[in-house]
């Protein structure tokens, strides 16, 4: 079953774009995106992974071909969500958390725990342990919104930062491997009206979800999803201890490091989609062996 692109007008009036791929009848996997990314990026892992789920993924409002949110934020933005899952009848699904989706994927797991099957982390973050000193000018706007603290946190809005989000610490071998079109796809969809807002709109809300960083730590110590990491080792933006403190908060996930950047299906796709292949097989053999 090929990917196929629809449109959802949801009940605030935002309309949703999203991708889908699979029967039905198997379990779901949603795919969340990061900045300033859309369901695009996941355009080498969909066909491979519709094989054995059924896939979704949308575009965050925001973001590709979504409207953007009267009010954007990662909660409002989840509830966006939530309600396209909701109206396209996904019941138990995987997440996949990336960057934004990160936010976006937990507080959606965390509303309805007895829907996840699964969690695939992907240089996303969830605790202090990810935020190096890059974070500082963020956390600041965050706590203290003033135009001061908007211009230094938003610096990267620029050309050069949305190349950066793909390129920045990655090796000169494995940026050799990416194609330059998909930054640029980036930005032009970020100069579209609106976007740019939400962009300033999310990196102040991103302090916010540090706030509830310590309510996520309790949602994993109580429900100990399966879990699978597929981690991009020269990732700028998250630090590398985050991966341990992932595998702390879940002693049983299986997570695996790649020579990879930030954004790591644009040269590792291949792999990601073997991995996640066998990480819900597995799982679903788990959850159909009798006395599970």
């Amino acid at each position: 079953m090929h990917p196929t692109r629809q449109r959802l007008r949801l009940s605030g009036g935002t309309e949703l774009s999203f991708i889908t791929a699979g029967d039905a009848a198997k379990p779901a996997v949603l795919l969340l995106h990061g900045s300033p990314s859309s369901a695009r990026m996941f355009r080498d892992v969909i066909p491979g992974l519709s094989q054995a789920a059924y896939v979704i993924a949308p575009d965050l409002p925001g973001f590709g071909e979504s409207d953007v949110l009267p009010s954007p934020s990662f909660p409002t933005i989840a509830e966006a969500i939530t309600e396209l899952l909701d109206r396209v009848a996904i019941g138990p699904r995987y997440i996949y958390l990336h960057d934004y989706g990160a936010p976006v994927g937990l507080h959606i797991a965390m509303q309805a725990p007895e829907k996840v099957l699964g969690v695939i982390v992907q240089n996303g973050n969830a605790h202090r342990s990810g935020l190096g000193p890059q974070w500082a000018q963020t956390l600041a706007y965050s706590s203290h919104p003033n135009p001061e603290n908007e211009a230094a946190a938003t610096a990267h809005l620029t050309f050069e930062g949305t190349r950066g989000t793909y390129t920045t610490g990655a090796p000169p071998d494995v940026v050799a491997r990416m194609s330059p079109e998909i930054w640029k796809d980036d930005w032009r969809v970020m100069n579209l009206p609106g976007r740019m807002d939400t962009q300033r709109a999310l990196i102040r809300d991103y302090g916010k979800y540090v706030e509830r960083f310590d309510a996520i730590a309790e949602y994993l110590a109580r429900r100990q999803p399966p879990a699978l990491m597929v981690w991009g080792r020269h990732d700028p933006f998250f630090e590398l201890d985050e991966v341990l403190s992932w595998m702390h908060a879940l002693p049983r996930m299986e997570a695996h490091v790649l020579d990879a950047g930030h954004k790591l299906l644009e040269t590792h796709a291949a792999a990601a989609v073997s991995l996640m292949l066998d990480f819900i097989e597995r799982t679903q053999s788990e959850i159909e062996r009798p006395g599970a």
